[in-house]
């Protein structure tokens, strides 16, 4: 790969970071409902599940998921189906603590780490994305360091993105800002991954 294709890449890759979406609602969530270090954490698993999506698709695994619509249909409903748990548990939260999960319960960083990585895993579409991006790349003598750099590229960007949104999300003038709005914040928050959930199921 030349120094101006991975640059082309970085650029595309980072585009789609900074796209908002359900993932940038649970970074959110986690980082107010507890601190930089589960927003951070939350940002991190997420990278990793992009950066499985990414293995996958340079193995060419995603082939497969296109090819075949149940396997995809499957993804998609599962994908589906965890945004609207996540909606409903961020609907029904009582707002006693900057958007607390369940009702002002502590959430603990493995459940940051989690759901940061489940709603990265259970986002077929960003087999279809890298399999649109990695096919402008890809050649048939790409060598396994090369598509390492691919897959660590789109993995790297996702991970800094995220954490870089927990680190200013955690400043304490900002936290206390939005703490006072946390109900409010908890029900947009919820509505927002409902019509997301929705929208996977019908886009």
């Amino acid at each position: 790969m030349t120094w101006m294709s991975w640059l082309s890449l970085c650029a595309i890759c980072c585009a789609g970071a900074l796209s908002p979406g359900p993932s940038l609602a649970v970074v959110l969530r986690h980082t107010m409902g507890g601190g930089r270090s589960h927003g951070i954490l939350a940002g991190l698993f997420h990278a990793f599940g992009v950066g499985l999506w990414a293995l996958a698709t340079v193995a060419g695994l995603s082939l497969l998921i296109v090819q075949s619509p149940g396997l995809y249909q499957l993804l998609t409903w599962a994908g589906a189906g965890y945004l609207a748990w996540l909606g409903l548990k961020a609907l029904r939260s009582a707002g006693q603590a900057p958007l607390a999960w369940g009702g002002g319960d502590p959430v603990s960083a493995m459940r940051a780490g989690l759901d940061g990585f489940m709603i990265s895993l259970f986002n077929p579409k960003l087999a279809v994305f890298f399999l649109a991006l990695f096919s402008q790349f890809v050649t048939p003598d790409m060598t396994m360091t090369g598509q390492a750099l691919m897959v660590a590229t789109a993995a790297v960007i996702d991970g800094l993105w995220y954490s870089l949104v927990a680190l200013v999300l955690s400043r304490s003038d900002v936290l206390s800002r939005l703490g006072k709005r946390a109900r409010l914040i908890d029900r947009i928050t919820g509505v927002i991954l409902l019509l997301l959930a929705l929208r996977v199921i019908t886009f």
